[in-house]
């Protein structure tokens, strides 16, 4: 039976970095599942690449007909922004494994979903400084920095990812990511002995 991996943490924890890297490793085969989001599409990103840019009425939609997974509303200093994951006939655990990206809150709710068995947790973890200036430097390379939402979701992360939050999850790895190669080896280890 194939495994969805779920890889959370603090924004500029660098999991959207190891994401992609995990995503090209041939070795393990993983497939997508393109999450869903009412955000504005940012400077460098394509349409069904990292998100499924819809609007409100259309996530509502697909609420209504049962097919949304989970979902979180960030309440930004732009409005309401959705992040929300379809079961849109994409994921097949017959034989394939699965690698998202989502928080405490989705990977509870996506576990819910589809049974502990097959939702595995994998928590990126990094010191607050270094995150704030990762964060910092990303913010000044879009076409419209936003540093406002940047300090918000800086903010936010102290409650999304408190440690009472991650205990209640039952997640007792963690990924330093400290030295990003390092940070990578560990991780495809783990996943390599959860698989099949």
């Amino acid at each position: 039976m194939g495994k969805l991996f779920c890889i959370m943490g603090k924004s500029s924890s660098g999991k959207d970095t190891l994401y992609r890297m995990l995503m090209e490793d041939k070795e393990l085969n993983l497939q997508r599942v393109v999450p869903y989001t009412t955000r504005p599409i940012r400077s460098g990103e394509t349409e069904g690449k990292e998100y499924h840019f819809t609007t409100q009425q259309e996530f509502r939609r697909l609420e209504d007909e049962g097919k949304v997974v989970e979902s979180r509303c960030y309440h930004t200093c732009h409005g309401d922004w959705y992040y929300y994951t379809v079961d849109d006939g994409e994921i097949d655990f017959s034989d394939k494994d699965y690698l998202i990206i989502g928080t405490l809150e989705s990977y509870n709710k996506t576990k819910e979903y589809f049974g502990d068995s097959v939702v595995v947790p994998l928590y990126v973890d990094l010191d607050d400084g270094e995150r704030l200036m990762r964060a910092l430097s990303r913010e000044r390379s879009q076409e419209e920095p936003k540093y406002k939402e940047m300090c918000r979701r800086f903010i936010a992360d102290s409650e999304d990812f408190c440690e009472e939050k991650i205990a209640e999850a039952g997640i007792t790895k963690r990924f330093y990511n400290e030295d990003l190669q390092q940070c990578l080896q560990e991780i495809r280890e783990y996943m390599l002995q959860k698989e099949g």
